[in-house]
């Protein structure tokens, strides 16, 4: 098909996600040119329908990023945030019982005093429009879906992707082209294993001295619970069960605003057993005597699901490029054991900004942001994350009971010496390549749910009110179908059906042989695909639209 040229829109500044790093980037630049005395032209690109539509968190909140953006927030009325943390438990779980850890054997940097429960959705809906009034233009539910390179190699901006494509890859009657936003400087905050982000690591081979990427999925549901189960600004984590001790995760229980609580689930994406389902551990989970009482007589108002960067220091790309840099989740910000990234996400938007100012400031664009590049390993976000670097490491190498408890001595060494017995560890494989073929594992068989704890997988997208247009190229891209049957099912036994959280992927008989059908309108667009499909033949991209979920209080 040929395709008309595209209009095209010429900006200082181009941020692909509105996210709290992209916003705040947004913002900050517009306050350092207001302080200059001079003008900068600033969009933001948002995938989602609207701001806060595709953002989903736990969220315990780290206010230290947002105290460095907005100094006021805290006493602007209509703030995000209004729940702060008055009790923080953490408990170990066994099948029948458990046992409650005492905060004192924490570092204090695992402690949760001074911060916040409540939505990133709705901070970030809090952000944007913190933005648009400086002057930001924001475009919701347009995603970008392609980078613009110059001459050289430069990064120029992006392209939107194209409106009206049918599934068979012919135009329809309501086709649009999509726009080319192009800028001095681009920046990428796409979240988790951004689409365009993939390409710029490979590109410009970003990752060339940093460990691979480590991830987790988490799983959340929001709940409205009866009064008297209600404890607010109550934070409560646990580890061990479901989850086998060589299985990684844990989960989180928070109570906060209107007689809500988040409940949640992280299961490290390196597990092992391709029969293993995330989505049916929380579902478990919430069974458990320990936990299962908050919800008796509640009523589940909101579901989703995301994955989650855990590689931290060691695996940080390098993030700045001719023409661009890498900001917040994109380029893997997490502080895993704290299960906490939105501070570092808006700190990183911020010292993007910083450098980009400086760069227009002196006449410079489509080159390196190296003040960037060099200033964050020695920034508050390079101090959070070395801290805690061998956590995840030893939690993979040596299961959750010992792992867990060498990691936790690690932390106190840094904390109390700023040393390490173990140094930087390696991550090993990546989680793809941790997966054993069927044959070797033992299958696990989860119970049916019961409509009132726990629930199906269709029942819960409903309530992500996830929407695409179904007559539009299909967004989640198999390579090679032929290796998905001769290894993904044959050999792995179909690990897709398991992993996905919105029931996306299905093999399912025709004629006497498995078929694999992809129902691409229930994608939440968490990526977990991408991620942990055995042979990487996956190819997660950008779906046409504002499609996708619309999470409210998430």
């Amino acid at each position: 098909m040929e395709l008309p040229e595209r209009e095209a829109m010429d900006f200082d500044v181009v941020i692909v996600g509105a996210g709290p790093a992209g916003l705040a980037a947004a913002i900050q630049l517009k306050q350092l040119a207001a302080e200059a005395g001079t003008e900068v032209s600033v969009v933001v690109v948002e995938k989602g329908s609207e701001v806060g539509a595709h953002i989903l968190s736990g969220a315990v909140i780290d206010p230290s990023g947002l105290d460095s953006l907005a100094p006021g927030w805290r006493e602007d009325p209509d703030r995000p945030l209004k729940t702060e943390v008055v009790k923080d438990e953490f408990l170990f779980l066994g099948p029948a019982g458990g046992v409650s850890l005492p905060n004192i054997a924490f570092p204090k940097l695992m402690s949760n005093h001074g911060n916040f429960v409540g939505s990133l959705s709705n901070v970030t809906k809090y952000l944007g429009r913190k933005a648009e009034e400086l002057g930001v233009e924001i475009y919701p539910g347009f995603p970008a879906a392609e980078i613009l390179y110059d001459e050289a190699g430069a990064v120029v901006g992006i392209a939107t992707g194209d409106l009206g494509i049918a599934r068979s890859g012919e135009a329809r009657d309501d086709f649009t082209r999509g726009m080319e936003l192009r800028a001095k400087y681009t920046v990428f905050g796409e979240g988790a294993r951004g689409s365009l982000t993939k390409k710029l690591i490979d590109r410009y081979r970003l990752n060339q001295h940093s460990d691979h990427q480590k991830y987790g999925l988490g799983v959340k549901e929001l709940w409205q619970v009866k009064p008297e189960k209600f404890q607010p600004g109550l934070v409560r984590h646990s580890m061990g069960w479901p989850l086998p001790n060589k299985a990684g995760g844990g989960s989180w229980l928070y109570h906060f605003d209107d007689h809500l609580v988040s409940v949640g689930f992280v299961t490290h994406l390196n597990y092992e057993n391709p029969t293993l389902s995330p989505f049916e551990e929380f579902q478990r989970f919430k069974t458990h005597p320990m936990i299962r009482d908050v919800f008796e007589g509640a009523k589940r108002i909101g579901y989703g699901a995301r994955a989650i960067m855990e590689g931290g220091w060691q695996s940080v790309p390098k993030l700045v490029f001719p023409g661009g840099c890498l900001v917040g989740d994109s380029a893997g910000f997490v502080n895993v054991p704290r299960i906490k990234g939105s501070h570092n996400a808006v700190l990183s938007g911020m010292q993007a900004a910083g450098a980009i100012h400086e760069a227009l400031a002196a006449g410079r664009a489509q080159d390196e942001l190296t003040s960037y590049e060099e200033g964050w390993r020695s920034s508050p976000i390079g101090y959070d994350l070395k801290r805690v670097r061998n956590v995840k490491p030893l939690w993979s190498k040596y299961g959750t009971v010992v792992g867990v408890g060498l990691g936790g001595l690690d932390m106190w060494l840094n904390e109390l010496a700023g040393l390490s017995l173990f140094g930087t560890l390696s991550h090993g494989k990546p989680d793809y390549a941790c997966t054993k073929p069927l044959k070797d594992v033992t299958p696990i068989k989860y119970p049916r749910p019961d409509g009132v704890l726990t629930f199906d997988r269709l029942s819960s997208v409903y309530l992500s009110n996830t929407n695409h247009e179904e007559d539009q190229p299909v967004h989640l891209q198999v390579k090679d179908m032929g290796l998905q049957k001769s290894s993904e099912h044959d050999v792995f036994g179909g690990p897709s059906g398991r992993y996905c959280p919105a029931g996306v992927y299905e093999w399912v008989e025709e004629g006497g042989a498995p078929r694999y059908q992809i129902n691409a309108q229930n994608c939440v667009h968490c990526k977990t695909c991408d991620i942990k499909d055995p042979n990487q033949n996956i190819n997660w991209v950008t779906p046409e639209g504002p499609g996708g979920p619309n999470y409210v209080n998430m």
